[in-house]
């Protein structure tokens, strides 16, 4: 019978940490209720040999494209397969494998109101599993109020990559030019919200990188990343204006 789940996990030079989370995922039969494909994103060490030892499915892109990149061809997976939900987790192994079966389930059984996103936020209860750095969360609290300032919602996890799409959503993603390849965060938040799309959150349990190294590790990292997504926050909203105006006037 064919799986309506497909997981989504990619992977830039993690092969210490992906070989604990597949085992994780098939000590807990993740695999009975959705299938799995990493992105492989050009990764320098052993990171496909270590993925090619486990019974799931790999593509490997030829460079380094980034995140988002990553994430954009697992959609495309998504939607070109004919899965009916994607859930995204980080090969870090930062996101408690048990996610997963709580956003399906949320996904399967919520009913005519189900959001199309659902983000799995580490703030919407105590997390002692988590450490936060001062300059992270200042970041984070940034996010919050922008999202809070464009769209008028609240969302705790801005930069959670713990997410849940029905196929509305994830075909949306897979199409060009609608989501962002390099940094997608608060950008691609606000531009789904501003079309239409339900954003819900639901609480996660993460914990601390033991491996590898975080894209935002240091000090001048955050803040970079912190200037790239302010500029690409600036392009999303002026080029979805119009959509979001058109939408209000829809529900008037």
């Amino acid at each position: 019978m064919k799986k309506d789940l497909l997981i989504i996990i990619p992977a830039y030079n993690e092969q210490e940490s992906i070989d604990i989370l597949l085992d994780k995922m098939y000590s807990l039969k993740i695999d009975k209720i959705g299938d799995i494909v990493v992105i492989n994103d050009g990764s320098q060490d052993d990171t496909e040999k270590v993925v090619r030892q486990h019974n799931v499915t790999i593509i490997n892109k030829v460079c380094n494209m980034g995140y988002g990149s990553a994430l954009q061809v697992g959609y495309k997976y998504a939607k070109k397969n004919g899965y009916d939900y994607v859930i995204q987790i980080d090969a870090d192994g930062q996101h408690d494998i048990n996610n997963i079966n709580t956003i399906y389930n949320y996904f399967k059984n919520y009913g005519d109101d189900t959001p199309d996103i659902i983000i799995g936020s580490r703030f919407l209860e105590e997390n002692n599993n988590l450490y936060i750095s001062k300059i992270k969360y200042i970041a984070i609290s940034f996010f919050r109020l922008v999202i809070k300032v464009t769209t008028k919602e609240n969302i705790t996890d801005p930069t959670s990559g713990l997410q849940g799409l029905n196929k509305k959503a994830f075909s949306y993603y897979a199409g060009y030019g609608n989501f962002e390849y390099r940094y997608p965060d608060i950008n691609m938040i606000i531009q789904m919200i501003m079309r239409g799309y339900i954003i819900k959150e639901i609480p996660a349990i993460m914990y601390d990188r033991k491996t590898g190294e975080s894209m935002h590790s240091g000090i001048i990292r955050p803040i970079k990343y912190m200037v790239l997504i302010l500029l690409s926050t600036l392009n999303i909203l002026i080029r979805n204006r119009k959509a979001s105006v058109y939408r209000k006037e829809r529900t008037k």
